[in-house]
């Protein structure tokens, strides 16, 4: 087995492949296949006995609803290309149609393995005190509860519709969930086919009254409904029933030359709610006249059903990962204070001023971006601050802050992006709430998504102005910012003020920004820069100089960098590359890319970070490296098609943080990293028992970053994280 220590390990043997696989098609691996072998590690992880035992029943859950949107999206998508007859393969030569065929096998299996790994949980639940009941499995004084939640809390919010020529099959939008039922009237026998849609406010799982043996009882919501039927269709019984769940196209089009592009939208959302079905989940052994009646009124293909033996709607098992069974979860765990930020106060502007600093989140308090911002929004020394909004809370305090500083007077600009996917409608009133504030909002490109994390503040100080900013490889989201590994990098660097300035009236005016002076932004100068790093790096190993290339991202699938990293390996560069999600690139090939490995890291909290590191002629880890953080994927759309920001990192800590802290202990990450193969396979090395592998998450919650160290210095951090500092 090959080691997932890259910062120590050698590079393994390469393997051979037939010579078509290195210069054709076939040197890349499909995009859509590629993220199904991430969704089977995220279901890796609820198979995982290292991991508490709701928190495997979370990774059921997330790996449940990562496939259905990839269906809503990705297969919609690749579905209305094959119906068209569009025959144009993908990078790796396969067309829509050949896609469709190797993705549905591959789903159904990953379905059936995710209900394998719910029935596994839930035995173990038992165990533990939590229990799925049935209707046979419940006493007297349960019905009697039921009775009255089933009353008080449910029967008022259902609509029993009947189908009829008097009443049409009804609508069922996107993850509807709907009860059906085959009956007959006591009376005469007359049938009768009904729908019960199931209301998502509604809890899926009923709680039940605690016993001695058992704290936590809970019956499914179907099952519930399926007891008290009388009540909603008084003088019928129910011959059969089943349950189904509707995916239907998500995908958002847009007319370019829209002249209102939030009315645009609120269009375009009201048509993504009634988009074509893409795939009906039903219960297996339906009766076949309800099936039959389901299946032609939703206007599906027998290929686009799935009958499922088990638990429809796996997503919905993250409502049974309980507040009360800390005990089966991870331990909690409370974000840091940069020490720097305590030297200060809490001043943000005063620790800024001192030196750069990064924060390594979720391991250091995203609460700190939102003081900075909210820290502007009072400062009357404070005349302009500028940000941009891609995705962010319902509550968002970052909207609160700018609309406070709006009403106090500054000059408040904010960038929101309408096409943040599934997003959109949130976007939309978080825009009119800024502007009731006198907020000026801009939306951006209709042909480009404004993807880039970037926040300036403008302050005066004696003389002069200014300008803080703020670039981060994440949303600025408070919520997601407790799961997602990101960077927030804090200057006051005047290059670096002046560049954030350039992007926003970039953004705001359309005029390509000039001269910019630390930073590269795609779609104009980001990808050519990367391009022109990698063969930097093949430069120094053509002349016998040591060559080599970190990064980090989540997905890797654009063709052009992928070759340039071939060519590089070929040249002698040793690639490692950490790749959460997607990856086209074929490792490990000999005449290919023997110099190149990739893992992937699946754990506790989801990595979300973009950064490369480039040796710079002195190998890696190093302090003459050349480091870069980013908001941008290397992929076609964020390469292409979005605004996106590639920031070097000159100061020689935040360096050093982002090298030898950060990337090496991603690098030397043994517990939680899956490693691919040539072949595109993943494995994950089988852990020896009563070891305690190193894991990257656990080394970032016990140990400081360097650049917050503040007045506490270095000196308590592990060696590994400054050896060249």
């Amino acid at each position: 087995m090959t080691s997932t220590d890259f910062l120590t390990a050698p590079f393994p043997a390469p393997i051979e492949l037939p010579a078509e696989c290195l210069d054709s098609p076939k040197r890349f691996f499909n995009r859509e296949l590629s993220w199904l072998g991430f969704n089977w590690r995220v279901l890796g992880e609820a198979q995982n006995p290292r991991v508490p035992l709701l928190e495997r029943l979370r990774f059921v859950s997330i790996s449940a609803a990562n496939l259905d949107e990839f269906y809503t999206v990705r297969v919609a998508g690749l579905r209305e290309l094959a119906k068209a007859g569009n025959t144009t393969p993908a990078s790796d030569g396969r067309s829509p149609a050949e896609q469709l065929l190797l993705i549905s096998k591959d789903a159904r299996d990953l379905m059936s393995a995710q209900l394998t790994a719910w029935e596994e949980i839930r035995d173990e639940m038992g165990g533990q005190g939590i229990s799925i009941l049935t209707p046979d499995d419940l006493s007297a004084d349960d019905m009697t509860h039921l009775r009255d939640v089933f009353l008080t809390q449910v029967f008022p919010v259902l609509s029993p519709l009947a189908i009829d020529p008097a009443h049409p099959f009804p609508f069922v939008p996107n993850t509807g969930f709907v009860l059906a039922l085959q009956m007959t009237r006591d009376k005469d026998k007359r049938p009768l086919q009904a729908l019960l849609p199931i209301p998502a406010l509604i809890d899926r799982f009923v709680r039940l009254p605690e016993t001695t043996e058992t704290p936590d009882r809970f019956l499914p919501l179907e099952d519930l409904l399926l007891i008290y039927i009388r009540n909603l269709f008084p003088g019928y019984t129910a011959e059969g029933s089943c349950t189904f769940r509707v995916l239907r196209d998500s995908d958002l089009e847009v007319e370019e030359e829209a002249e209102d592009l939030v009315r645009e939208f609120e269009t375009a959302l009201k048509r993504r709610r009634r988009g074509e079905v893409v795939r009906l989940k039903i219960s297996q052994n339906a009766p076949s006249a309800l099936r039959a009646v389901i299946k032609e009124q939703l206007g599906v293909s027998e290929d686009e059903v799935i009958e499922v033996p088990g638990m429809l709607g796996l997503a919905d098992l993250s409502g049974l990962v309980l507040d009360s069974r800390r005990d089966l979860q991870w331990p909690q765990y409370t974000p840091r204070v940069p020490e720097r930020v305590q030297d200060h106060e809490g001043d943000m502007f005063a620790a800024i001023k001192q030196k750069d600093i990064l924060m390594h989140h979720p391991y250091e308090t995203f609460d700190l971006v939102i003081r900075f911002l909210a820290q502007a929004a009072n400062d009357p020394n404070v005349v302009a601050i500028k940000q941009t909004l891609y995705r962010t809370s319902h509550d968002s305090p970052i909207v609160s802050a700018l609309c406070e500083a709006a009403e106090n007077g500054k000059m408040v600009t904010a960038l929101v992006e309408l096409k943040a996917r599934f997003d959109e409608a949130a976007n939309i009133r978080q825009s009119r709430r800024l502007e009731r504030s006198g907020v000026h909002v801009v939306y951006g490109f209709t042909n480009y998504k404004t993807h880039a994390k970037i926040s300036t503040v403008v302050r005066r100080e004696g003389e002069k102005l200014v300008t803080y900013t703020h670039f981060g490889t994440g949303n600025y989201h408070p919520i997601t910012a407790r799961i997602y590994t990101d960077l927030s990098f804090f200057t006051c660097d005047d290059a670096l003020g002046r560049d954030a300035t350039k992007v926003f009236n970039y953004i705001g005016g359309y005029a390509p920004p000039e001269g910019l002076e630390n930073l590269s932004i795609s779609p104009h100068t980001l990808k050519t820069d990367l391009l022109k790093g990698i063969q930097r790096e093949a430069a120094f190993a053509a002349d016998g100089k040591p060559a080599e290339i970190w990064a980090k991202m989540n997905s890797l699938v654009e063709p052009e960098v992928i070759d340039a990293l071939y060519s590089a390996s070929q040249a002698g560069v040793k690639i490692n590359l950490v790749i959460r999600g997607i990856c086209g690139l074929r490792p490990g090939v000999k005449g290919l890319s023997e110099n190149i490995r990739v893992k992937s890291i699946v754990g506790r909290f989801l990595e979300h970070s973009r950064i490369v590191c480039f040796g710079n002629g002195k190998g890696l880890p190093s302090k003459k490296a050349r480091v870069y953080m980013s908001s941008a994927d290397w992929m076609g759309r964020n390469l292409n098609r979005r605004v996106e920001t590639l920031v070097e990192i000159t100061n020689p800590t935040v360096k050093a943080q982002i090298v030898q802290q950060i990337m090496a202990a991603n690098m030397a990450d043994v517990a939680q990293s899956w490693i691919l193969a040539g072949d595109g396979t993943w494995e994950r090395p089988s852990l020896p028992d009563g070891e305690t592998p190193f894991s990257c998450h656990r080394f970032f919650m016990e140990h400081p970053s360097l650049s917050g160290r503040g007045s506490a210095g270095v000196k308590d951090v592990p060696a590994l994280t400054h050896k060249d500092i």
